[in-house]
């Protein structure tokens, strides 16, 4: 199976916007951290968080079959490469149904959101809980790109208090944060 040097070795070949690395790094982040939360196995989830926007950039019209294409062409597991077109069930056709599909989803969008309340925050992640986060997802014109309908369908299929969903998230890219440069010493 690859490894994650493999697939960052893929990301650095397919990507080239650092704040689209960075938000596959965040989403990982989240996805190992509910991985391990749940018993599951870190390196598979860490592999789909990681990957799952691989060719947004190149693709966004087709996105993501051509990374799945060339996932499966590098041997990457079929959990993986399920979850990173369940991520896209209105594209794809492909609705998330495994733990690993559901947790992807509900981790992709809030994860941007979370990363962007750190970058308007002086103490960024340090002291960041959900109640901030929760008042930004109601602001509408706050990170505007990040779709709040996604983010509650991401709680409802997670299964959990959204303000439990965004205290897991937080903890996962905290876990994180000199990596993703959401320290509040890294914004200063």
């Amino acid at each position: 199976m690859p490894d994650r040097n493999d697939a960052l070795q893929l990301l650095d070949e397919w990507v080239e916007n650092p704040g689209l690395k960075n938000h596959m790094l965040a989403v990982e982040a989240a996805v190992r951290h509910y991985a391990r939360m749940r018993g599951a196995d870190e390196e598979l989830w860490g592999l789909a968080g990681l990957l799952h926007d691989l060719d947004w950039e190149r693709n966004p019209e087709e996105h993501p079959l051509k990374a799945v294409e060339a996932l499966e062409e590098r041997g990457y597991p079929e959990p993986v490469v399920q979850a990173i077109l369940a991520h896209r069930s209105e594209f794809t056709g492909v609705e998330p149904e495994s733990e690993l599909d559901r947790v992807l989803v509900a981790c992709d969008e809030l994860s941007g959101l979370v990363v962007a309340c750190c970058l308007v925050r002086p103490n960024g992640i340090d002291d960041l809980r959900p109640k901030s986060v929760t008042k930004k997802i109601k602001d509408k014109a706050f990170a505007a790109g990040v779709s709040r309908d996604e983010v509650a369908r991401g709680v409802e299929l997670v299964g959990l208090e959204r303000s439990e969903h965004i205290q897991n998230v937080i903890d996962g890219l905290r876990a994180r944060a000199a990596e993703l440069g959401i320290r509040g010493q890294d914004l200063r």
